[in-house]
Formats: C-alpha cells, sequence, structure tokens
C-alpha cells in the first residue's frame, strides 16, 4: 500500500490504545503528527494540523467523539474520520456516522482491521482502489 505517508491525528482518552494505534499506523508508513485525548483538543489539533486521517473515540471527558466528529466536518467537510468504538456503543456509532464519520473500528481492535478501514478511506486520495474495491 502506497499511503504516501499520509497524516493521521488520533483521539482516544486512554494512552495505551493511542500507542497502540501509532505503532499499527507508523509500522504501516502513515505518519501520526498528532494525539489527543479528548473532543476539545481534537478539534483545536485538526484545525492546526489539519490532518488527512482522524481516528476519533467515542466517549471520551469534556467533548465526545460525536460532538467533535460534528464540529471538525462543520469546519471541514472533507475531513475523513473514522470511529474506534467498543462492541456496546451501537448507538453512538450510527450518530457519529450520520454525523459524517466514514467508517468506525469496534474495540478491541485487530491490527488487520484498522489497517483494512484507515487504507480504505486514503484509497481516493492515493487515485487507486483498493483490490476488491469498486472500480
Amino acid at each position: 500500500m502506497k499511503n504516501k505517508s499520509r497524516t493521521v491525528l488520533i483521539v482516544d482518552d486512554i494512552p495505551y490504545v493511542r500507542k497502540t494505534l501509532k505503532q499499527i499506523l507508523t509500522n504501516r508508513g502513515y505518519k501520526v503528527v498528532g494525539e489527543a485525548e479528548n473532543g476539545d483538543e481534537a478539534v483545536r489539533l485538526y484545525q492546526e494540523i489539519q490532518p488527512d486521517l482522524v481516528t476519533m473515540d467515542l466517549v471520551m471527558p469534556k467533548l465526545n467523539g460525536v460532538e467533535a466528529t460534528r464540529l471538525i466536518l462543520k469546519k471541514n467537510p472533507d475531513a475523513r474520520i473514522i470511529i474506534l468504538s467498543a462492541m456496546m456503543q451501537e448507538n453512538l456509532v450510527a450518530d457519529a456516522i450520520l454525523a459524517g464519520a466514514k467508517d468506525y473500528i469496534i474495540k478491541p481492535f485487530q491490527t488487520e482491521e484498522v489497517l483494512k478501514v484507515m487504507d480504505q478511506a486514503c484509497s481516493d486520495l492515493d487515485g487507486f482502489q483498493i483490490a476488491g474495491g469498486a472500480a
């Protein structure tokens, strides 16, 4: 996968989750350009660094992932936000998708699933389709 060092902002209130995602994405060639532990930080950092992709946890202090997604997309309609969600948060995932998130990953996540979702989110940026994707 040639992702041309796509930039990523990782948003999660749990340091271990941020660290694990950073390792997965860095090993794939993505460039993690920022980390946030709550929705307020996510909105501020997005405006500052304008990453290609955002991984957004749903349940966080100060501002949840659904509201942060709405605020980012209100100012940046082309933002690509991927939701991270625990199994029992289907209603919040639906709210985030309705707010404009591109896809979601269920926690605890598997490396292969993270990479599949992230690569698909970048496919149109890279000018090619993932094998098996729509032409």
